[in-house]
């Protein structure tokens, strides 16, 4: 924008003035008034951010960021849409199926308090990245989530997944060695 004082108090003018157009054309574009205002946000800190070169162009630069911002939203809702579908899908073919047995049903009660101990072990960073993945979400998704460079979700997932492993190796051999323990004092050996 400007250098100085001015700029916010230009930026503010351009807000005032701009403000509700770009949230009612947000409004028409997503038909979820809460979301256009978070999204008219979004738009207008990228104004203050990222400033077009020739400011008498501010209304086309603001139209131009603002369907883009408006598509981003859809994209990430219908996302979230297909997930809860195909969500939706597996919870229905496993009622379908017959009950799981008794033994099969604390054996997957194990393995997710397994999961969930390895899981709470991770950084936040490597289980965000994890739940995120396991939920569906694509890299971009991810990389927005995280604030990270989209071409790098690959390999930080597959690091995660590493260290999750390990640490799974690790919980079920703490286990698995606490178990024999007491075997072994049991028998006497």
């Amino acid at each position: 924008m400007e250098e100085g004082a001015q700029v916010p108090e230009l930026f503010q003018r351009l807000f005032r003035e701009h403000y509700p157009g770009v949230a009612r054309k947000l409004y028409a574009l997503t038909g979820d008034y809460a979301a256009a205002e978070d999204l008219a946000q979004e738009v207008f800190l990228r104004l203050y951010r990222t400033p077009p070169d020739r400011l008498e162009a501010v209304g086309a630069w603001l139209h131009r960021v603002l369907t883009r911002v408006g598509y981003d939203y859809l994209r990430q809702r219908s996302s979230g849409k297909a997930l809860l579908v195909k969500e939706s899908a597996r919870v229905a073919a496993w009622s379908e199926g017959a009950a799981p047995s008794g033994e099969t049903q604390v054996i997957r009660e194990w393995e997710k308090d397994v999961v969930r101990r390895v899981l709470r072990k991770l950084s936040e960073r490597d289980r965000t990245a994890l739940l995120l993945r396991e939920e569906g979400y694509s890299y971009e998704e991810i990389a927005l989530r995280l604030e990270v460079n989209p071409k790098i979700v690959g390999s930080l997932l597959a690091r995660a997944e590493e260290r999750m492993k390990k640490k799974y190796g690790q919980e079920e051999g703490q286990r698995d060695g606490g178990r024999n323990e007491a075997e072994r004092r049991r028998t006497g050996i």
